[in-house]
């Protein structure tokens, strides 16, 4: 007998748990466990995604790739504004991006935001500055790591998920030793603004780092001091900031941030990710990938990963525009520095006419780029609907964290629609890799 695959034996024993209140119990674990994204639970699903033991190994080789070429394109990049421009860096980037951070990686966190399939993995985007959801992504696996399902699905399978906490920490303390050369913890601060929907996720990594003996404040910008020696705030010396106010927020809104660039420009504090990583960070590092004249400034093995796994990218302008105007069923625009989706356009969704209108204002913004097409994957998900448990096809955006150059665990988002990311009203579920047992 052929044995079950992974869905469906998850399937199955969810049929045998329907009399349960499997949608209320889960909410109400996740409610505990501040599993939430401004206030809306992250997890509608019933079900994990279910990672190929074989897949793993590719999707840290081309993952790993990506981040090695990202540090080498910084490395190239610093000083060089042509450089800079090429991903359309702006003036005030440039400028944060021209400060010296001291040692380490542009990017101590990291994570490449991809769809895998069977015989593919592109990639969609890099986000090289302040990457979200490790903390939600460890406690929704060990949620479901809990539950009475996966107690029958390991009868089955050989299961296990990923802890990308403690491998943040490890990544940021490795990048406080190289910057300070100093063995001692630092001082350290999750520094946002205070209203951002996932600040629920800093007061997870600030327990969890609690844990294991790192103390951990959490800090809006706005609480921050520097006195020309140290950053401080509520009095307390800061030596460390983990980073996840984003550099668009620091630029438009440099009052609020003054104290902790001026101790970053003086050398006084530690960021990570440094200003640095914004370089990679835009959309159109892809077009430099893809462009053949830059190839010079990586590394040629690393540069197979990208004739694997990035997708042809430029940055609009005329002739860009020009080139793909009659392709829209083969090309993406999208912002080249967004996030949540915003503005994104699918082409194979638009209007000819409104295609023609998404390409003139990219043209006349300056700040877009044009993505070819890429595969996606699509999978049957069990979804709470009040306390009904329906079927749902979901779009499923499979997203690793590099964390130091090494893969350290996974964001998997579900979305109905074309867009999956969890800004804009998709979900997210744990990724557990899989492995039949074998019989003996």
């Amino acid at each position: 007998m052929t044995p079950a695959s992974p869905i469906d034996r998850w399937h199955h024993l969810l049929r045998e748990q329907a009399d349960e209140d499997l949608c209320g119990a889960l909410a109400d674990r996740m409610r505990e466990g501040r599993l939430v994204f401004g206030g809306r639970l992250l997890c509608p699903f019933l079900r994990p995604f279910f990672l190929d033991a074989r897949d793993e190994s590719r999707v840290a080789h081309a993952s790993e790739a990506l981040w090695r070429l990202g540090e080498q394109f910084v490395r190239a990049a610093a000083g060089n504004d042509a450089l800079m421009r090429a991903v359309g860096m702006t003036d005030g980037e440039i400028a944060l991006a021209a400060i010296d951070p001291g040692p380490g990686p542009a990017s101590t966190a990291a994570r490449a935001d991809a769809f895998i399939l069977p015989r593919s993995l592109q990639f969609a985007e890099y986000n090289a500055e302040s990457p979200a959801g490790p903390a939600y992504s460890q406690r929704l696996a060990e949620l479901f790591d809990a539950s009475i399902l996966m107690k029958g699905f390991r009868e089955t399978f050989d299961v296990r998920f990923y802890t990308p906490m403690s491998h943040i920490l490890g990544a940021l303390l490795q990048t406080w030793r190289d910057w300070s050369g100093r063995d001692a913890a630092p001082s350290l601060a999750i520094v946002d603004w205070r209203e951002v929907p996932t600040w629920s996720e800093f007061e997870l990594i600030r327990d969890a780092f609690a844990a294991i003996g790192v103390p951990a404040a959490i800090h809006d910008p706005r609480d921050l001091v520097f006195d020309g020696t140290s950053l401080l705030a509520g009095g307390k010396r800061i030596d460390f900031v983990y980073r996840r106010v984003l550099v668009n927020d620091i630029l438009a809104r440099p009052a609020d941030c003054h104290a902790l660039v001026e101790a970053y420009r003086a050398g006084a504090v530690c960021v990570a990710n440094n200003f640095r990583c914004k370089i990679p960070h835009k959309k159109a590092f892809f077009a430099v990938l893809t462009d053949e004249r830059y190839h010079a400034l990586f590394e040629r093995a690393d540069l197979e990963a990208v004739r694997e796994h990035v997708p042809w990218t430029r940055l609009v302008d005329a002739d860009i525009a020009a080139q793909v105007r009659r392709g829209r069923e083969r090309i993406v625009l999208k912002p080249n520095d967004e996030y949540g989706g915003t503005g994104v356009t699918l082409g194979w969704e638009t209007t000819a006419a409104a295609w023609d209108t998404a390409l003139d204002r990219a043209v006349g913004d300056g700040g877009w780029i044009a993505q070819e097409r890429i595969e996606v994957r699509r999978e049957v998900f069990p979804i709470c609907e009040g306390t009904r448990i329906v079927d749902r096809n979901m779009l499923v955006d499979f997203a690793p964290y590099v964390f130091r150059g090494r893969v350290s665990g996974y964001l998997t988002r579900l979305s109905a629609t074309g867009l999956a990311n969890v800004t804009s009203g998709g979900g997210q579920v744990p990724a557990f890799v899989v492995d039949a047992k074998t019989i003996s």
